[in-house]
């Protein structure tokens, strides 16, 4: 296992040709002057995911991987930021930096911890989330599926089987009956574009050891196949992949179901893709990593929901290094601010919908890079809004560190850090960059 946001842009660097100077990507003409403002009813928020801040969530299909012996995980999730009890902690971050809304995931595992039996207590927890929200004066973003499921839904083969679209939508049933009616936007699945393709562009040894993992963590449950909601080996990707595009098809109905006029959408990871040369790959690309669930979102969804971390330039042969005097993450791939109105442009594109950024930021330790990278890829954003393409809010990821799947916690992308003994939240400088931001809701 491994975190599935950096991996999009590290393996497909594996192909890369020679070396580009790429600079002149970076300077697009202007044709007019950047207006600062942002639309009115902006929605401007921080993000977290419930296995990677809530802590000691053992009936999630990951509790299972993250423990078993020989493990790929670089080690176990285990307290997390103990955001299970720290929520209003943390939903006092948000409103202290000045931001208006607070995108959160439900735990399905928590919900439903075994088959069938849902936990109202549970869905009261998430609910007193919601309410605290309200109560602040944020609204309430919620994703009803952020990657994990209950380890019964993995120990039954997880998307793989031809029941989890109707389990996934009886989960959205569910919850939503108890939770909708203080939602403001939802989201389904994140990033479900990427399973069943990621493992084609990644090296063998990587496929190899998750392989290892799940086969391992099946014969700890006596089961024949355990499939996580974060996996880079799917042994069927075609049937899996069909059932998460069912999934969302049903789970959307059965919100819709409960409360029709609540936004619902669904989150994709995407680069920002640019061509050069003749018989560029870039359409390729495209086609094969984001457009079959952009067509589903066109075709089902009120909003699109874009998650962009970089860009990659595309030849004929593959993808193009870096300029040598890039800026780069913590993993040395480059942080290029025009990257997240390149995605954002491109999902309205095919779309035509109504974007959200419900993912954009940095994996760096030295917090001047995301202070730089914040106002920089606002305003190219705002470029995008100006040029008619209708993005009604931004969500920066994350919160605070967090445990970044199979990286552990070595990688951070938090506008606030934590000690992982006392759970003291600090805020870092650039959550006072975007605060100031929201706060005017200009540049």
């Amino acid at each position: 296992m491994i975190d599935r946001r950096s991996l999009m842009a590290s393996a497909v660097a594996l192909g890369a040709s020679a070396v580009t100077g790429g600079n002149a990507l970076a300077r697009a003409a202007r044709a007019k002057p950047l207006d600062p403002e942002f639309p009115a009813g902006f929605l401007w928020g921080a993000a977290t995911a419930a296995h990677q801040v809530e802590g000691n969530n053992l009936n999630a299909d990951l509790w299972v991987i993250e423990n078993v012996p020989g493990t790929t995980f670089a080690e176990r999730s285990g307290d997390a930021a103990n955001s299970f009890e720290l929520w209003p902690v943390d939903l006092d971050l948000v409103k202290g930096m000045g931001l208006n809304a607070y995108r959160f995931s439900l735990e399905w595992a928590r919900i439903e911890p075994d088959e069938g039996y849902f936990s109202n207590a549970m869905l009261d927890h998430y609910k007193a989330m919601i309410e605290g929200c309200r109560v602040r004066g944020l609204k309430p973003v919620v994703t009803f599926n952020h990657f994990t499921t209950p380890r019964w839904f993995a120990a039954k083969c997880g998307w793989h089987n031809p029941e989890s679209p109707a389990l996934f939508a009886r989960f959205c049933d569910r919850a939503a009956r108890h939770l909708a009616a203080g939602i403001e936007i939802a989201t389904t699945l994140n990033e479900p574009n990427l399973a069943g393709v990621i493992g084609e562009i990644l090296p063998p040894q990587l496929m190899a050891g998750d392989k290892a993992t799940q086969e391992a963590a099946a014969r700890q449950l006596g089961v024949p196949l355990y499939t996580p909601g974060v996996a880079l080996y799917i042994r069927d990707p075609k049937t899996y992949r069909a059932n998460m595009m069912e999934g969302h098809r049903r789970g959307l109905a059965a919100i819709k179901a409960v409360r029709p006029d609540l936004p619902v959408g669904v989150s994709l990871a995407m680069l920002d893709d640019q061509a050069v040369g003749k018989n560029s790959m870039r359409d390729g690309i495209r086609e094969r990593y984001y457009n079959e669930w952009l067509r589903l979102a066109r075709d089902t969804c009120d909003f699109i929901g874009v998650q962009n971390y970089e860009r990659k330039v595309w030849n004929d042969r593959g993808p193009l290094p870096a300029p040598a005097d890039a800026r780069r993450n913590a993993g040395g791939i480059e942080v290029w601010p025009g990257s997240l109105a390149g995605a954002v442009r491109y999902a309205h594109e095919v779309t035509k919908l109504p974007v959200y950024v419900t993912e954009h930021g940095v994996n760096s330790d030295d917090d001047a890079l995301r202070q730089w990278l914040i106002p920089a890829a606002l305003a190219e954003l705002k470029r995008a809004i100006n040029d008619g393409v209708p993005v009604r809010g931004y969500f920066h990821w994350s919160l605070i560190d967090n445990f970044e799947w199979g990286f552990g916690y070595h990688h951070r992308f938090g506008l606030h850090s934590f000690d992982r003994v006392t759970f003291k939240r600090t805020a870092k400088p650039s959550a006072e960059v975007l605060g100031r931001i929201a706060a005017r809701n200009a540049l």
